[in-house]
């Protein structure tokens, strides 16, 4: 249980000397209860109060770091329960199982299957995030040499499962430098795959049938020298998935329970590709930290990559493409002129139409603090002014002779003004964006 604000008050100096920021020393005992400052903002504590105030001042989830370099995965460390309370920070790393039982080539074929799995989504490229190798054979050879082959070949962060302390450990020694989650530590193995763990330098993956054997394990990780822990409260479907993630977040955030305020790690269904979708999806949304999935296919991957960046976009800042004229083809001086905002969503949406339509053209994208189109009609940031303005700082007639513009015909009430602020004639295009091929073709002059 974490410390109140009225104990660390009494651990302060109580000097209300203000260089922390905050009024009084209670006002900053209540900011650190609440995760609102650090330990560290108070130039006055003693070493004790320090040591005292270190759980208080800690993430509520523990972080976690799995791989090495730029493309290292970090899971855990969120503060909120709900997105419209705050952000969540760190999205769910999905997870592709391959096991150490197939031969060369078909090891290769499915490794390079999760290698393709990225895809381009409103300007921003999402993936699969880790390579999950299953210890299938049983053989810590196999195992070790099935390790180094996928770490050859991957840029993919690793994922070792297996229950014998004796196989991952020597999986371990030949991928160490990758820095892999060692997942299969459980009641019965616990202590030798902990000192494996820290031996190698690499998070630990702990396994219980209940919260409290999970709670009781995780300490037992922690007095072995580990501080990095994921768990697995080994759910008996997705309803009770959903039931033990969920207390696992509230008892972290608003209990401050330390023995489960670590990342949660959750094996989604592998006997129905659809049912593993479901269940993956429902994960990822509550409240899971990684996704391990045995289904590789691109239709059951974008859907999820998409859910997970809706879920871990933050609501108050739309994601926004840069305000300027854009080209879609090899447009020249005759070639079509649109206009749309600079939400991400609309821009890509009329520029994969516009590409489909097989016409080259130029997009105007005007700065609407990334809103949809009714969305910046309705609070006056796409009126003929603004678009206006907009034209002008994209230097639109030296791109086009024609002197015209289409807007989204949503807003088709402002073409009598865009005609009157710009001297350009205004068309009307299509409502949907679907429509923008066919007009193109058989209203564009």
């Amino acid at each position: 249980m974490g410390l109140t604000g009225l104990d660390i008050f009494k651990l302060l100096p109580k000097t209300n000397c203000k260089e922390c920021g905050k009024p009084t020393c209670l006002a900053f005992a209540m900011a650190l209860a609440g995760k609102k400052a650090k330990a560290a903002d108070c130039p006055h504590l003693s070493e004790e109060a320090k040591a005292a105030l270190e759980g208080a001042s800690a993430p509520p989830v523990q972080p976690v770091k799995i791989g090495v370099g730029e493309t290292r995965f970090k899971t855990g460390e969120e503060t909120a329960l709900f997105r419209h309370d705050e952000k969540f920070y760190n999205p769910t790393g999905i997870a592709v199982t391959i096991g150490d039982d197939l031969d060369d080539d078909a090891l290769n074929a499915r490794l390079e299957k999760i290698n393709a799995l990225q895809f381009e989504r409103v300007g921003e490229r999402i993936a699969v995030d880790l390579v999950a190798i299953e210890n299938k054979s049983g053989e810590a050879e196999k195992f070790a040499a099935a390790a180094r082959k996928i770490a050859d070949k991957t840029k993919l962060n690793l994922i070792l499962i297996s229950s014998e302390p004796g196989n991952m450990k020597a999986a371990a020694a030949r991928v160490g430098e990758r820095r892999p989650l060692l997942y299969g530590a459980d009641r019965g193995n616990v202590e030798a795959m902990t000192a494996v763990a820290r031996d190698a330098g690499c998070p630990i993956g702990v396994k219980g049938e209940s919260l409290d054997e999970l709670a009781e394990l995780t300490q037992m990780i922690k007095n072995g020298g580990v501080e990095e822990i994921v768990i697995d409260p080994m759910p008996r479907g997705p309803g009770d998935a959903v039931e033990k993630f969920t207390a696992i977040r509230r008892l972290a955030l608003k209990k401050s329970f330390r023995p489960l305020g670590f990342p949660i790690i959750a094996f989604a269904g592998r006997d129905d590709p659809y049912r593993e979708c479901m269940e993956a999806g429902s994960f990822i949304c509550k409240y899971a930290g990684i996704v391990v999935m045995h289904g590789c296919e691109a239709w059951q991957m974008l859907p999820l990559l998409t859910l997970r960046m809706n879920i871990f976009t933050d609501p108050q800042k739309p994601i926004q493409v840069e305000a300027k004229l854009y080209k879609v083809g090899e447009p020249h001086e005759n070639s079509p002129l649109l206009c749309t905002t600079n939400f991400s969503l609309t821009y890509f949406t009329v520029e994969g139409e516009v590409e489909s339509s097989r016409m080259p053209s130029y997009i105007l994208s005007v700065d609407t603090e990334g809103t949809s189109v009714l969305t910046a009609y309705s609070a006056d940031k796409f009126n003929e002014k603004i678009i206006h303005k907009a034209m002008d700082e994209a230097e639109v007639e030296q791109a086009v002779s024609h002197r015209k513009i289409i807007i989204p015909g949503y807003v088709a009430v402002l073409s009598g003004k865009l005609e009157e602020e710009t001297g350009w004639e205004v068309l009307v295009g299509p409502k949907e964006a679907s429509f923008i091929p066919r007009y193109l073709k058989e209203t564009w002059k």
